[in-house]
């Protein structure tokens, strides 16, 4: 798949929402993959080896303590892996979404959900900040809603939120 070029594609004959390309590196990154395990398989039989030949208890336990850390760096390795195996260059197009469903009517609900904490830990202000943020998106209003859970424990949370909001829908009105 050297090179290759994926499109994808959202029913017949619309324009692609986004394209995806893998990277020439990829072959590269398989061959070390498999020299590095090659190497951490055969240190893994040095330890088994040496752990078997250990005479004295003190050396069982600084070997067997080599073995657990290099277990848990070859652990580490392989999730890292996993974004290493198959590198991918992904380019986005939303001019095109538009286009694909061609009203706003088949755009999808969105669902946002604030949770406040301790107006201490957490300043109310950030917290009203992110609802407006979100009201401010460029997306049909009657497909938005957000939800603000708080716990009642401090009334500061509830009265920074209701000035801020109220202040700007008054003002939109």
């Amino acid at each position: 798949m050297k090179g290759s070029t994926e499109k994808i594609t959202i029913g017949h004959g619309h324009p692609p929402l986004n394209n995806i390309k893998v990277r020439r590196q990829t072959p590269l990154n398989r061959t070390f993959a498999a020299v590095y395990l090659a190497i951490a398989l055969a240190l893994f039989y040095h330890h088994a080896c040496t752990l078997l030949s250990s005479t004295t208890i003190s050396s069982f336990l600084i070997r067997f303590s080599f073995l657990i850390a290099d277990i848990v760096l070859v652990f580490m390795w392989s999730t890292a892996q996993s974004f290493r195996m198959r590198p991918v260059i992904l380019r986005e197009f939303p001019e095109n979404l538009k286009l694909v469903l061609q009203n706003s009517g088949k755009f999808p609900g969105l669902d946002f959900f604030i949770c406040t904490t301790d107006p201490y830990k957490e300043p109310p202000l950030k917290m009203v900040n992110t609802a407006l943020l979100v009201i401010a998106y460029e997306y049909p209003t009657e497909k938005i809603s957000v939800y603000v859970s708080d716990d009642g424990g401090s009334e500061l949370t509830l009265f920074a939120f209701m000035g801020k909001v109220c202040r700007l829908l008054v003002a939109l009105l």
